[in-house]
């Protein structure tokens, strides 16, 4: 017996830490161990179908690239262009003829080559043209706005905290979104369809913004609204068009609350580089008001009172807590590339779920015990050997969700139930083939032996190409599949476990340790 101790005490650890990982699930707060995961359809939660305006990431490529053209230009003291956005995906160029095309050219060749120049028209000694993307990188750019919106919101969203998010594309501008648990839905789609751009302009003084409204806003400005704290009257405020510095160097936001009022603002804090920009903005433009823009809404716009190092700078707005957390998650997650449209929405209930939890389990334990009840009667002791190693099994499947934090789904449920006939299946053909050794006049010991050694060979390959194909369907298949293959692969190798070593070890200590001699099979 002792050669086979430490198998036996091998097989009780892991068996123990199974059932030490499953505690907390049965009851909470037993153990200092999370409890299994349940997906969307077992305890409720939120559906979405999101779709991304990826021809906006493109619109705001092309003005960016204008502006970049523009300071180009202004860097190599090239005048008399004018340059023109007419339409979302293309800009326009008008220029005289002569040595200023040339400059521009040269200057277009060196540091804009990946666009292309089309419809050039020459009249009365000027030269006008047209700019866009490639269609290759017009395509590009639409791809990343979608990846990058994805990673922007799964950013979200974990900050927000959910357990086991599935967040995933769906062909080319669609992101699938589910997330379990959820119960304020509102709250969650405002934090995740927030563009959330953050941008700081300066006022612009030249023109009231009543006469801007009537007779339209200067060149280069622009007419946005800020919101008084609840109420539903906006306030006109003309600001110019062009950012003095965006959200793109923020480095974090935090709640605050104000030591004056006893309100809540958000603090972000800039990058080095972000830093120096608004330290350079805000000494430039001393007794000038500076409008803190979010999503083209200005929140506030502070009069400069001096030059502020350091990169810190504070968002107001008449905010509840809760307000000022969710725009601290979306500030620090990062804004949209391009604003996203809700086009399907679901709610499953959290008493649908108990339901579908209700009813799996259900079918589980029925298989179970009808799996249970022939092995009994038709195996006798060695049929009781093989529940035992059934029950167990259902515990390694249950204790290994919980220590990968794996998520159960109700195709998972039947991925248990599955692998309880495989693991039954297992016992059957070594039970079979101590059946033929005993046939064959063999004694219980030699019998034990050769049928766990002929049928091992068997029961090893039809479960590891089993467990090939759940590694296909993970790593294919969407979340439901994904939760079948996930209990699947960890019923094939406690299946393996409980055939191959577990019941071994039992037969083992019945014909040697307790010298039975005869298996009641």
């Amino acid at each position: 017996m002792k050669q086979f101790s430490w198998k036996h005490a091998a097989a009780a650890a892991l068996i123990l830490v199974a059932i030490v990982y499953v505690l907390p699930t049965i009851k909470s707060g037993m153990w200092p161990h999370k409890t299994i995961n349940l997906g969307l359809d077992l305890q409720g939660g939120m559906h979405l179908v999101l779709e991304v305006d990826a021809e906006k990431a493109l619109e705001n490529r092309i003005s960016a690239t204008a502006d970049s053209i523009k300071d180009a230009l202004r860097k190599e003291k090239i005048r008399n262009v004018r340059i023109k956005t007419p339409s979302p995906f293309s800009i326009s160029v008008t220029m005289p003829a002569g040595d200023t095309t040339d400059k521009f050219n040269e200057v277009f060749e060196k540091e804009f080559f990946s666009l292309i120049k089309s419809n050039e028209k020459r009249m009365d000694g000027a030269v006008s043209f047209s700019i866009k993307m490639s269609d290759d990188e017009s395509g590009q750019i639409k791809k990343l706005a979608v990846e990058q919106a994805l990673e922007t919101i799964r950013n979200r969203i974990d900050q927000f905290g959910v357990s086991e998010p599935d967040i995933r594309i769906q062909g080319k501008k669609r992101i699938l979104i589910q997330l379990p648990g959820v119960k304020d839905t509102q709250r969650a789609k405002e934090i995740i369809g927030k563009t959330a751009l953050l941008e700081f302009k300066l006022l612009d003084g030249s023109r009231d913004p009543a006469m801007a409204l009537k007779g339209g806003a200067p060149r280069g400005s622009e007419i946005l609204y800020q919101v008084a704290g609840t109420s539903s009257s906006q306030q006109p405020m003309l600001v110019k068009k062009r950012a003095a510095i965006t959200g793109t160097y923020l480095t974090d936001a935090r709640v605050r609350i104000d030591s004056q009022f006893n309100e809540p603002y958000v603090a972000i804090q800039f990058d080095k580089k972000g830093a120096r920009i608004f330290e350079k903005v805000t000494g430039e433009n001393v007794n000038k008001r500076l409008a803190i823009v979010l999503d083209n809404r200005v929140y506030s716009a502070p009069v400069i009172r001096d030059r502020i190092p350091g990169g810190s700078a504070s968002i107001t707005g008449s905010f509840t807590i809760e307000e000022a957390r969710d725009l601290a998650i979306v500030l620090r997650a990062g804004a949209l590339p391009a604003p996203v449209t809700i086009i399907e929405e679901r709610t499953v209930g959290p008493s649908l779920g108990t339901d579908s939890i209700r009813t799996g389990i259900m079918s589980m334990c029925v298989g179970g015990l009808l799996v249970i009840l022939f092995m009994l009667l038709y195996y006798k002791v060695s049929g009781l050997i093989a529940d035992i190693a059934l029950v167990m099994n259902i515990v390694l499947i249950a204790g290994g969700l919980a220590a990968l934090q794996a998520t159960l789904t109700l195709p998972g449920i039947a991925g248990i139930i599955l692998t309880i006939g495989m693991a039954v299946d297992a016992n059957v053909l070594i039970f079979e083939r101590i059946r033929e050794e005993l046939n064959l006049g063999k004694t219980p010991i030699a019998a034990f032996e050769a049928g766990y050694e002929r049928a091992t060979l068997t029961i090893l390959d039809a479960n590891i190409t089993t467990l090939i194909a759940a590694a296909v369907l993970f790593q294919f298949g969407s979340g439901p599949i994904k939760g079948f293959a996930v209990t699947l692969s960890l019923g094939v190798l406690a299946s393996l476990f409980t055939a191959l070593v577990l019941t071994k070890l039992i037969f083992e200590f019945l014909l040697i340790n307790r010298r039975v001699k005869r298996i009641s099979i």
